[in-house]
């Protein structure tokens, strides 16, 4: 039985929820799925050209000693990919969010954006260029996906890198960047983030003067606006403000878990009327809200933390994202440990992620939709731990009844719409036409 909605969420929710049914819907209950379903699962997957929008990196796995062409211990790598037959996938170029706002401090940042793009480019130009291309169009999407290979894409996660140069815009997009968010966790010089729901506490009240400068720089150089971190009213005042449709890269939805990083009605209503694209996360505390856990279990989880040197809680430039890959192979391996002696509450499993899809298709139709998974940033849920497991994802959606043309649309097509009608409202601009 599918439990209702949280209170908070109201009427409008309430009912909706009650209506989801996919299209052309059958039943999910727990069941080995039959040969020919597989089969035509199978077939499917390999016809669709599957992108997952946000799957963070580490610069340390993109050099000729240590790279993606390996079977890294990371989530996303080339054969994993191939495995489960991931296609394409937005690399991030990620700096996790500070106090320090002076040029110094943007200055660092910057340097590690920078950083970032160039070891996304090595990965594409030296390493592995028989393996992977970078794709700055939907056109390129296509053309690397039909010539085999995999396809690499850029998202830049929080504008703290930017600094106060607008034009870093321009430089981001250059360097092959296709979306920017304007903060992440804690608020940036231009966006407050959904954090300030958290804290009680808010530096903008939605987009600083500055942020306003960036979302039209965006809009004139071709940057898909994702508003997965910041705040409600954030976002809501990026839609009020951009020329061209918008994205949340990673983020779910509020009327099924509870979460400042998920979108409720009215925000995925605001991208239906925008034109926008909503990328559901397959991130298991955004998809279902656990039980807390055991005391004994928390106690344990701080103190690893703070032998490995991270904060109590979430991330930036202390947190996992910051550790080498050696200190997250065995940080992985003592979370392994203390999940046998303190077992974790169940976790959410892919059934649990397409009802997020469900419930957001009901709600904005089927164009507005699509599929991401924060691999290497605390992404995962059961059945999709990572970039080999990706085929379990369209196997979900084909029992449900999902067509090919919808699963094709949702899996990228959706995604690909928006970044054709971005770029197209560039050339408007750059022109002078709007």
């Amino acid at each position: 039985m599918i439990p209702p909605p949280p209170p908070r969420v109201g009427l409008l929710s309430a009912l909706l929820f009650s209506l989801v049914t996919p299209l052309n819907a059958q039943s999910h209950t727990a069941s080995p799925p039959d040969t020919d379903l597989v089969a035509r699962a199978r077939a499917i997957h390999e016809r669709v050209i599957t992108l997952d929008t946000h799957n963070d990196i580490n610069t340390a796995n993109f050099t000729a000693e240590r790279n993606y062409t390996q079977r890294l211990p990371t989530r996303v790598n080339l054969p994993a990919m191939e495995e489960g037959g991931l296609d394409a996938s937005f690399f991030i170029v990620y700096v996790g969010q500070e106090d320090d706002f002076t040029p110094t401090g943007y200055q660092r940042v910057y340097d590690d954006a920078i950083a970032m793009f160039r070891a996304i480019h090595r990965l594409t130009d030296s390493i592995a260029p028989d393996r992977i291309g970078l794709a700055l169009t939907s056109a390129d999407v296509r053309r690397i996906a039909a010539s085999g290979r995999k396809v690499a894409l850029i998202g830049v996660e929080n504008g703290y890198s930017l600094g106060e140069d607008l034009a870093h815009v321009q430089e981001f997009y250059d360097l092959g960047g296709r979306y920017l968010s304007l903060s992440h966790n804690g608020h940036s010089q231009l966006s407050d983030s959904n954090t300030g729901e958290r804290d009680g506490v808010w530096k903008w009240h939605g987009l600083s003067p500055l942020g306003r400068q960036v979302v039209a720089e965006a809009n004139r150089v071709g940057l898909m606006l994702d508003v997965s971190h910041p705040s409600k009213e954030s976002m809501m005042q990026t839609i009020a403000l951009s020329k061209a449709p918008i994205i949340a890269s990673h983020s779910s939805v509020r009327a099924l878990c509870d979460h400042s990083r998920n979108l409720d009605d009215e925000q995925l209503l605001a991208f239906k009327a925008n034109g926008g694209v909503v990328q559901l996360v397959a991130f298991n505390s955004y998809v279902k809200t656990p039980p807390p856990p055991s005391p004994e279990r928390s106690a344990a989880i701080a103190a690893l933390r703070a032998e490995f040197g991270m904060p109590a809680q979430g991330g930036g430039r202390g947190g996992f994202g910051a550790l080498t890959s050696e200190q997250r192979t065995a940080y992985r391996a003592r979370m392994a440990a203390l999940d046998e002696q303190f077992p974790p509450p169940p976790r959410a499993t892919v059934a649990d992620f397409v009802d997020h899809i469900d419930y957001a298709v009901k709600l904005i139709g089927i164009d507005h939709v699509g599929i991401s998974s924060d691999f290497d940033g605390g992404g995962g849920v059961d059945g999709w731990n990572d970039a080999s497991e990706t085929f379990n994802v369209t196997l979900e959606l084909v029992r449900r009844g999902y067509t090919e043309e919808q699963i094709a649309k949702i899996w990228s097509g959706n995604l690909l719409r928006v970044m054709d009608e971005v770029q197209a409202v560039a050339k408007k601009l750059q022109a002078g036409t709007r």
